[in-house]
Formats: C-alpha cells, sequence, structure tokens
C-alpha cells in the first residue's frame, strides 16, 4: 500500500522537530549530586589545597528531638570502617553547619567532652593543652547561629585546621593524635550520636529532613 506524500511530510517534519529539540538541550555532565542532610548542600567532590576529597556521609546531630547540626565528612577515598578513617593519615575534612542557634560556649563544652569520652587517658594527657585551646576557641563566640559553619580539617604536614563562619581560629594543631581524638568525637566508640555515626560512614541514608 503506498501511502501518501501528505503523511511522509508529516514524519519528517515531526523527525526533523524532534531532533531540533534534542539539538537545544545541554547534556548534563554525568556527576553526582550533592547530599543533603537538614536541608544543608554537601558537594559530592572538594579540595583542600592539593588533596581531593569525596564526601563518605553526611547526616544530622540530634540532641533528644532537636537538630543541631548538620555534619558532613570528606575523605581521600571512601571507607565504612571508623577503625580505618581514624587510623588513615591522608587529608580529612569534618563540616558542620548548625542548624539552630547555640552558646558556642556549649558546643565547645560537647566537643571537649567527646575528645575525653573516647580517649584513652594517656593520649588525654598528653594532648590537654590542644584540648584547652579546642575550648578556648569556642568560649571566644559568644553565640553561634543557624547557618554558621564549623571546620575541621586535617592537612597532612601542616595539622588541624578549624575554621568558625570562615575565619580561621590561629595556628595549626600539629599532632596526628589530636585530630583521630577529634574525629573520634562522632566515630569514636562512644560517639555524639550513633546514627549520625553511620550516616557519616555511608552505612544509612542521608538525612534529607
Amino acid at each position: 500500500m503506498t501511502r501518501s506524500p501528505a503523511i511522509d511530510r508529516r514524519r519528517r517534519a515531526l523527525a526533523f522537530a524532534a531532533l531540533a529539540g534534542l539539538a537545544g538541550t545541554p547534556l548534563l555532565p554525568r556527576t553526582a549530586r550533592a547530599a543533603t542532610a537538614g536541608g544543608v548542600d554537601f558537594a559530592e567532590q572538594i579540595k583542600l589545597g592539593p588533596h581531593a576529597l569525596v564526601l563518605n556521609g553526611a547526616g544530622i546531630r540530634y540532641k533528644t528531638v532537636f537538630k543541631v547540626y548538620a555534619a558532613g565528612l570528606y575523605l581521600t577515598q571512601k571507607s565504612s570502617s571508623a577503625e580505618d578513617v581514624l587510623a588513615a593519615p591522608q587529608a580529612k575534612r569534618m563540616h558542620m553547619v548548625l542548624l539552630r542557634d547555640i552558646d558556642a560556649d556549649d558546643i565547645g563544652k560537647l566537643f571537649v567532652r567527646g575528645l575525653q569520652e573516647n580517649m584513652p587517658k594517656g593520649v588525654s594527657a598528653q594532648l590537654v593543652p590542644s584540648i584547652l585551646r579546642v575550648s578556648q576557641v569556642f568560649s571566644e563566640y559568644r553565640r553561634l547561629h543557624e547557618g554558621d559553619t564549623i571546620i575541621s580539617d586535617w592537612v597532612p604536614g601542616t595539622g588541624t585546621v578549624v575554621t568558625v563562619r570562615g575565619q580561621s581560629t590561629g595556628a595549626p594543631i600539629p599532632e596526628p593524635a589530636f585530630y583521630r581524638a577529634f574525629l573520634s568525637i562522632w566515630l569514636g566508640a562512644k560517639p555524639a550520636d550513633w546514627t549520625l555515626k553511620d550516616q557519616l560512614l555511608g552505612k544509612s541514608p542521608n538525612a534529607a529532613a
């Protein structure tokens, strides 16, 4: 059966229209989307100086029923083992974004308590000056507000670098043991929040709400 010229013309027109539509549609790069925790977007990849880091996991720190901060853990390569993460000498980043206003002194005390609960006594004694310095850093801020950032980086050859609201809090803390202890607040045997620990290690879904 012979098709009419009108039908052929209509089909050719539809085909050209479809091709034109594809030509006008930008091709999206095949990159992973940012993870979201507590309404905060965490990029899948970042640079820490010359070091390329990937998001290992992200989640929310709760205090009773209240959201305190969203956190994302960045590593040179993903890992679900807390022991391996703590032992690895490579660059790392713990990125926190506050989800509510809080007294800076209170969050400093929580960090110090988490350090003490997750360190052997011998190590704790050796790191007393560094622990006191962290406590002092937060005591200098009267109030931290929703959206403020607290970032702690481990930079090989430099040490622990802490920034609050994008501002450096002083000279790096050089001891590798201090950053391991600091990260143990979230990944240690007595973590601040068990659910958050699993989220940072990629063992449970990120908390998007």
